[in-house]
C-alpha cells in the first residue's frame, strides 16, 4: 500500500513538473514571438525605402526586437497575409484595404500616405484613335483587379457617363499589361508609377487621364488589431521612422533613384520621372480621407465587386 502511495505521489509530482516546464516553454516561446515584428512591403512603396535605409531595424534592435521583412508582389496578397495574421504591419493601396475589410480581416488603419494621384494613369498608344476618356467605349483595357487602378478606371469611366460594362476588362498585372499593350492585344492600360512613367518613356504610351479629380491614390499603413493593442509603442516608432525616411526620399531624389533602380529592375529614367511627381510622407487619417475610402467601398459594393456594404470607420484606429 505504501509503495502504491509513493508511486502515485511520484507520478503526480512528475506530471506537475512536466506541466510547469511545458507552460514555461510556451510562455517563453510566446515572449520570443512577441519580440519579432513581421512587416509586409511591396517593392514600389515607402516601406522598401525604410527597409533599405535600415534605421527601423537598428532602433528596434536596441529595444530587443527583430524585424522580419516580407515582400509581396501586390496589395491583395499582402492583405491576405494580414488576414492570416502572418504579418503584423504593412502598407498597401487604397483598394486592397477595402477587400481586406470585406473579408473580415482583423486589422485597423494606422495612418495614410500623401496623395500620389499624378503617378496613376490611363494610357493609350500615341498613334491610337483614343484621344479622350469617352473614346474608351468598346475598347479592351488592361488593369489589375482589386487595385487602385481598378478604382481609377471606374471613376474615369463614370466621369464621361460610361461604366465597366461599356469596355472589355482584361485583368492583368502591370508587367503582363505592359506586354499586351506593346503587342497591341489591348487598347489601353490603367496602372501606377513607375509603370506609368516607363510606358510613357519606352512603350509609346500617352496618359489621357491621371488621378486628378478622380482619386488621391493614397498609401495606407495597416496593422492587425492584436499587434496594435499589444505594441502601440512599436507602431509609434515605425511611423516616426517612416516620416524620417520619407523626408530623406523627398530631399535626395538622385540617391533614391540609385536605391530603387536595382530593387524594381526598372530603368533610372522612369524611376526619376515617378519620384519627381510624388511626395512621400505620413499623415493622420482625416474625415476627408475616411470619406474617400467610404466612397470606394460603396462603389465596389454597388458594382458587386465586394459582397456586402462596409462602414470604413469600423476599422479606423
Amino acid at each position: 500500500m505504501k509503495k502504491r502511495v509513493i508511486v502515485s505521489v511520484f507520478m503526480l509530482s512528475m506530471i506537475l513538473i512536466f506541466t510547469g516546464c511545458s507552460q514555461q516553454n510556451n510562455a517563453s516561446t510566446s515572449a520570443e514571438q512577441d519580440k519579432v515584428i513581421n512587416i509586409g512591403y511591396q517593392k514600389n512603396g515607402p516601406l522598401v525605402i525604410l527597409k533599405s535605409l535600415g534605421t527601423l531595424d537598428e532602433r528596434l534592435e536596441k529595444m530587443g526586437y527583430t524585424v522580419e521583412w516580407n515582400e509581396f508582389q501586390a496589395g491583395p496578397l499582402l492583405v491576405e497575409a494580414l488576414n492570416a495574421e502572418s504579418i503584423d504591419f504593412g502598407r498597401t493601396g487604397n483598394v486592397p484595404v477595402i477587400f481586406a475589410q470585406a473579408a473580415g480581416a482583423p486589422f485597423v488603419y494606422i495612418a495614410a500616405g500623401y496623395s500620389k494621384y499624378e503617378g496613376s494613369g490611363i494610357l493609350v498608344r500615341k498613334d491610337s484613335d483614343i484621344v479622350q476618356l469617352k473614346d474608351l467605349k468598346g475598347k479592351t483595357i488592361g488593369f489589375s483587379k482589386g487595385s487602385s487602378s481598378h478604382y481609377l478606371l471606374v471613376k474615369a469611366l463614370q466621369k464621361v457617363g460610361l461604366s465597366l460594362d461599356d469596355i472589355t476588362s482584361a485583368y492583368l498585372n502591370p508587367g503582363d499589361a505592359r506586354v499586351a499593350f506593346e503587342q497591341g492585344t489591348i487598347d489601353a492600360i490603367a496602372v501606377w508609377d513607375p509603370y506609368v512613367a516607363s510606358t510613357e518613356l519606352h512603350s509609346n504610351g500617352k496618359v489621357i487621364a491621371n488621378g486628378e479629380g478622380l482619386t488621391t491614390d493614397r498609401d495606407f499603413f495597416v496593422a492587425t488589431k492584436d499587434f496594435q493593442t499589444k505594441h502601440g509603442e512599436v507602431i509609434d516608432i515605425i511611423l516616426e521612422e517612416l516620416d524620417s525616411s520619407s523626408k530623406w526620399a523627398n530631399e535626395n531624389h538622385d540617391k533614391l533613384v540609385e536605391l530603387l533602380a536595382p530593387i524594381l529592375n526598372i530603368d533610372k529614367e522612369s524611376i526619376q520621372m515617378s519620384v519627381e511627381r510624388r511626395v512621400y510622407g505620413v499623415e493622420e487619417i482625416t474625415d476627408a480621407i475616411i470619406d474617400e475610402q467610404q466612397e470606394i467601398a460603396d462603389i465596389f459594393y454597388e458594382l458587386k465587386i465586394i459582397p456586402e456594404e462596409l462602414n470604413v470607420r469600423d476599422v479606423i484606429n
